[in-house]
């Protein structure tokens, strides 16, 4: 079989496109996902209430696959009147989705602070509140921002996902692009190439990441 480099050239444009569009959703999903994560993370190593209150919500996004969930929240929700446009129903779920991982995350590297951090802080006269935000949090990121990277190199590939609700992004891009070649083989590759390639950026950002906390540790 040929290779047929003319078909990439033509589609290059359709592909960045979709490539574009990928980054933009993982982001605003990622920052939502942020969110969500540190608050829920936090609220968990900091409270046994509110560690049982939160605890359905990371099990059952933990625990079911996100297609489903995105599948609930775009086409199950408008039954009980709840109508989400395609955009809105991926940032919600790939939102959720990686918040519940991250809170995880968080709520792991606030246990590994030691308790005397907050002790001491509080005994300047700092709230516990504002003991988490200037003493714990800053000293908990440097065990969970390799993990958190990660987290959002996960939530990258799995935004293709969301070619399912008819979002062109770069997996749905591709399909559109096959449909008009019929050579799945170089486009199938070159989306391949371009995830990879995202990846691995984030991958290296991560490393570098890693480097500099430990420097600065």
């Amino acid at each position: 079989m040929d290779f047929q480099f003319d078909i990439l050239r033509h589609a290059s444009g359709d592909l960045l496109l979709g490539a574009w569009i990928t980054i933009k959703i993982s982001v605003l999903s990622f920052l939502f996902a942020l969110s969500i994560g540190f608050v829920v993370g936090a609220a968990r190593a900091r409270s046994r209430f509110w560690s049982r209150i939160t605890t359905p919500y990371v099990e059952i996004f933990r625990g079911t696959p996100l297609l489903i969930q995105l599948f609930f929240l775009y086409y199950g929700l408008p039954t009980i009147g709840i109508k989400l446009d395609s955009l809105t129903a991926a940032y919600v779920g790939l939102g959720l989705n990686g918040g519940a991982y991250i809170a995880e995350v968080i709520r792991g590297a606030l246990l590994g602070v030691e308790n005397g951090q907050e002790e001491a802080a509080l005994s300047t006269g700092l709230r516990p509140v504002q003991a988490l935000i200037y003493v714990l949090f800053p000293q908990a990121l440097r065990t969970a921002v390799p993990p958190l990277v990660n987290s959002f190199s996960s939530l990258l590939k799995e935004s293709s996902l969301v070619s399912v609700l008819a979002i062109t992004e770069l997996t749905r891009m591709g399909q559109l692009v096959y449909t008009r070649t019929f050579r799945p083989f170089e486009i199938y590759l070159a989306i391949g190439a371009m995830y990879f390639l995202m990846t691995y950026c984030v991958s290296w950002l991560s490393k570098f990441l890693e480097r500099r906390l430990s420097c600065g540790g």
